[in-house]
């Protein structure tokens, strides 16, 4: 009777696609961002599901269903006390008037230590009431609390076995208002192994590659949206639901055909090339601060699978986010599923690889990236033209080396098919006809010819000199997903 639920837990996440790619990160990625392990005793398995931080204090949910407070975590000497167990694989942790909230399999919980003895001693259930099938694949991630002060929950769907029938809202986002209760907002979602508040108080989610699911992604979320995996939408006929029934969902068609016939399809922000930029988005967090600079304002998202944490920018074109991802830093030592930005500006990178296998030797733990302070000669931002793309610059370009040919733009797009993954279709090489440097340097504006919408952009520079010390470009390339063109 044991062996069953054993076997479970040593279950992938999702089936197997294609060996793993390693990439060793550039050394000059050392040279900018240090990576920081943090020293755990060898009896604690910090196989991190969540990660809030109170003053000196860092709380740290596992899936084994435990919370860790932290002391001293920042120093070499961290002293670590067990404050919670017995919790169904918490996947998430946020600190909020004085509770700690966490999502369980089936509820959402708030945990304090009411008389202050270092242990939680209260437990209350928010909201429950979503059925499981039993299902080992059942996540439940969250909480993000949105700008109205809603939480906001996102269910995985089920691989394999349903050993009591199809639960409904697999796949769906779900929201908990003030005042209780939970509705289902958002369909179609795959593996939504993030989900975080902008600065503005929208809420987005990452997904990751497989069966109607073309690579990871990065979108909002916005109730009404269906997101384009056809598992829940049965669920889109029964009363609470916020998403009007899409109808059946053709298999092999292009995306940009999706966007245009199924009802309140919603096109991600960022398309994030698998294998290109990690395999599996998890969480994520903006840095409002400044902490990396020159990169203020964009989002830094952790990958379960490659074990690094990737950049990424946002614009709102006709009225929909779109933009760009960028590599950061490889080269973690298992794969990342929560960041959290520390109190000296730094990033945690909570680990977990169990069931979920990630580049990196290490099981579990807990790392910090540290901005070094020199600011690196790198594309900071890419941004739509009507009739190309600006990319703006951390120091100036020297303008004799920001000529046409030392840019190299493609493009493609996706299929919506019930496969696991797909690779690019329809890649296109596109000719770049002008680059017209700004005065400071700052910016550069790349003509480019034959654009289309609902595109994935990759841009390269190439040969590209910065005016200063720092000469050669730190990554230099960004992928853009074009869903949309300004007006000219």
């Amino acid at each position: 009777m044991v062996i069953v639920p054993l076997l479970a837990c040593l279950l992938p996440q999702e089936p197997a696609s294609e060996p793993p790619i390693v990439r060793a990160p550039d050394p000059a990625e050392a040279r900018f961002v240090q990576i920081v392990d943090v020293v755990l005793p060898k009896e604690i398995v910090l196989e991190v599901g969540g990660l809030a931080q109170r003053g000196d204090e860092l709380f740290v949910c596992t899936r084994r269903g435990e919370v860790w407070r932290i002391t001293g975590a920042e120093g070499s000497s961290p002293k670590c006390a067990l404050w919670a167990e017995g919790l169904q694989e918490p996947l998430g942790l946020l600190d909020h008037d004085g509770w700690l909230y966490c999502v369980q399999r089936g509820e959402l919980s708030r945990l304090r230590d009411a008389d202050g003895d270092g242990r939680m001693d209260e437990l209350q259930t928010v909201a429950d009431g979503w059925p499981l099938s039993g299902n080992y694949h059942e996540y439940a991630f969250g909480p993000a609390l949105a700008g109205d002060g809603s939480f906001w929950i996102s269910l995985n769907k089920p691989f394999g076995d349903e050993p009591f029938g199809r639960a409904d809202w697999r796949g769906w986002a779900i929201r908990v208002p003030p005042t209780g209760g939970f509705e289902p907002v958002c369909a179609g979602l795959r593996s939504p192994a993030g989900i975080g508040t902008s600065p503005e108080g929208e809420v987005f989610f990452t997904d990751n590659q497989g069966e109607w699911c073309a690579t990871g992604k990065f979108a909002p979320l916005a109730v009404g949206d269906f997101h384009g995996h056809p598992w829940g939408i049965g669920s889109c006929k029964l009363p609470p639901s916020r998403v009007v029934f899409p109808g059946k969902v053709k298999d092999g068609i292009r995306i940009e055909e999706c966007a245009r016939t199924i009802p309140n399809f919603r096109l991600p922000a960022v398309w994030i090339p698998y294998d290109l930029l990690g395999r599996s988005p998890a969480g994520f967090v903006w840095d409002t601060a400044g902490h990396f600079a020159p990169f203020r304002g964009q989002v830094f998202c952790g990958d379960q699978y490659s074990s690094e944490v990737f950049r990424i920018s946002l614009e709102k074109v006709a009225g929909r986010w779109q933009g760009a991802c960028y590599p950061f830093r490889r080269g973690l030592k298992c794969g990342i599923t929560r960041v959290l930005w520390g109190r000296d500006g730094s990033l945690w990178c909570g680990l977990t690889n169990r069931g979920w296998g990630s580049a990196g030797e290490s099981e579990h733990g807990l790392q910090r990236l540290v901005w070094r302070g020199a600011v690196p000669f790198e594309l900071v931002e890419v941004k739509a033209l009507a009739n190309g793309f600006r990319l703006h610059f951390s120091l100036p370009v020297d303008a004799a080396s920001a000529v046409a040919s030392n840019f190299a733009v493609k493009s493609w797009t996706y299929d919506h098919h019930e496969e696991y993954g797909c690779k690019p279709r329809d890649t296109r090489a596109h000719r770049v006809s002008e680059a017209s440097v700004a005065q400071d340097g700052l910016t550069v504006d790349l003509r480019v010819e034959d654009l289309a919408s609902v595109r994935v952009y990759e841009i390269r520079c190439s040969g590209l000199v910065g005016r200063g010390a720092e000469a050669s470009i730190w990554h230099g390339v960004a992928w853009y997903t074009r869903n949309a063109s300004p007006p000219k």
